[in-house]
């Protein structure tokens, strides 16, 4: 069985260290433990892109192909600001692959599936059409089990994962008809994280809208922004692409760091020793992106929302806490 990289191998070579040869820092969230990693090592499951969902169940192998080979050459654009089509292609793939296909993908997108299930059961309940709960099992409905716990709604992981893939180029073409901020980190005692999930949430002046935050280098990032416009471009064209360069300071640079580590799954990989950099971590790890749901009554049904963000999340003691 093919063990899979979710976080592709292209991209955390870019983290090693120079001293260490082909190897790189990494710190885990859990215990905080540090050690040293190649990228072949790090981010990757058994038959990880392998769905049974899908009609072609390694489907998005042949996605990654037009997207892995390009990664260097489009980072290298970014940093003279000058992305092609090519490169805003490549790097929307990167960041819509992880956003489908990772773990922590998978984790975070499984609620809303979970949340149909319950809305549409407590649906069918109140139109009549589920047979009552028989008394050895408690009695009531199906929809009252399920709130007070009697009846669990438990999604397959890879069922998230196959509608993601399913809609990947969806997903690439909007990323790429958004505008984005390119990222310049020229502190060198301040580079930037990367993760087994290295993409930051950031909140904007609309509560609907999140900015998405995605290290390519330790010194480059992007800041891609949604909007909402219903006469958006759509397409591989991107013509609706924009790109401003932003040369930031070290508290901005800082602040990114910290959301990068809040956002990541379970280990932070980092491209030199600093001595600042496990006490920020061990400040910043109890945090984690979840998915939820959000339900409203209209009067004429409920309209569920799936939202997602960072949020507190206890991964444990760790080593001398």
């Amino acid at each position: 069985m093919p063990l899979d990289h979710f976080v592709s191998q292209v991209h955390l070579k870019n983290w090693y260290d120079a001293k260490l040869g082909k190897r790189m820092h990494a710190i885990r969230k859990t215990d905080l433990k540090r050690y040293q990693c190649d990228s072949a090592s790090q981010c990757r499951v058994e038959d990880g892109n392998t769905n049974k969902y899908l009609q072609d169940q390694r489907a998005v192998e042949e996605f990654l192909k037009t997207i892995e080979g390009q990664y260097n050459v489009s980072v290298d654009e970014l940093r003279q600001g000058k992305p092609t089509g090519e490169a805003i292609y490549a790097i929307s793939g990167f960041v819509s692959y992880v956003m489908s296909c990772s773990p922590a993908a998978m984790r975070i997108n499984t609620p809303m599936f979970a949340g149909s299930v319950q809305m549409m059961a407590g649906m069918l309940d109140r139109r009549g059409d589920l047979a009552a709960v028989p008394a050895e099992l408690g009695g009531g409905t199906i929809g009252e089990m399920i709130a007070d716990g009697r009846v669990v709604v438990n999604v397959d992981p890879k069922y998230p994962q196959a509608v993601g893939i399913g809609t990947i180029m969806d997903r690439v073409s909007s990323f790429g008809n958004f505008a984005w901020d390119i990222l310049v980190n020229t502190h060198e005692d301040t580079p930037f994280f990367t993760s087994d999930y290295p993409i930051a949430n950031e909140d904007t002046d609309d509560p609907r809208i999140l900015n998405r935050i995605v290290p390519l280098a330790p010194n480059l990032a992007i800041r891609i922004r949604p909007h909402l416009r219903t006469n958006r471009a759509k397409g591989f064209e991107f013509r609706d692409f924009r790109s401003s360069m932003m040369n930031l300071r070290r508290s901005e640079v800082v602040d990114i760091n910290r959301r990068l580590i809040r956002s990541a799954e379970t280990v932070v990989f980092y491209s030199k020793y600093l001595e600042w950099i496990p006490d920020f971590v061990k400040k910043n790890r109890n945090f984690r992106v979840e998915g939820w749901n959000e339900n409203f009554d209209t009067g004429r049904g409920i309209l569920q929302l799936s939202r997602q963000n960072t949020r507190p999340y206890n991964y444990g003691a760790g080593e001398n806490t």
